[in-house]
């Protein structure tokens, strides 16, 4: 073998065992919950309007109400004084109090719908897709779903 060769093949095994390890690792320490959760439990959007805009005499915005009494609502000075921190998470003792990724999902979704609700007045979407309907393929499958989970997880 050349060289080369040799030294192209320890770096692919080397890289190789990074990707192995990094699998491998669990996400977080043990007893802290998923990795994407805070240890708190609590789920935060920061709202463009004064405290009493965002939580009008105690009531709770639309998207957040069908959680009904599990949820637990807070809203205070946001950092930097830059509006109102709306902040929620599931009620201690509720049977969604350990709840799962996709009720954790759905609470960040409501959050970020009643931030919409707040600030714009209506709650934006996607669809219908300006462009038509997307063509019925292995992508367009994909591009689907990670459209219809993205204000769960994350944005595209």
């Amino acid at each position: 073998m050349t060289p080369r060769l040799v030294g192209a093949a320890v770096v692919v095994a080397a890289a190789g065992a990074v990707v192995l390890a990094r699998r491998r690792r669990p996400r977080s320490a043990p007893g802290t919950g998923a990795a994407s959760a805070p240890r708190s439990g609590w789920l935060a959007v920061t709202v463009a309007r004064d405290a009493d805009d965002v939580l009008p005499a105690g009531r709770t915005p639309g998207p957040l109400a069908r959680f009904g009494d599990a949820v637990e609502l807070e809203a205070r000075i946001a950092p930097g004084d830059k509006g109102t921190e709306l902040r929620a998470r599931f009620r201690q003792g509720t049977s969604r109090a350990a709840a799962g990724d996709r009720d954790r999902g759905r609470l960040r979704a409501a959050l970020r719908e009643a931030k919409q609700l707040i600030e714009v007045g209506e709650v934006l979407r996607v669809d219908p897709v300006p462009h038509g309907l997307r063509a019925a393929t292995p992508t367009g499958a994909l591009v689907e779903l990670a459209t219809a989970r993205s204000n769960e997880e994350g944005t595209l």
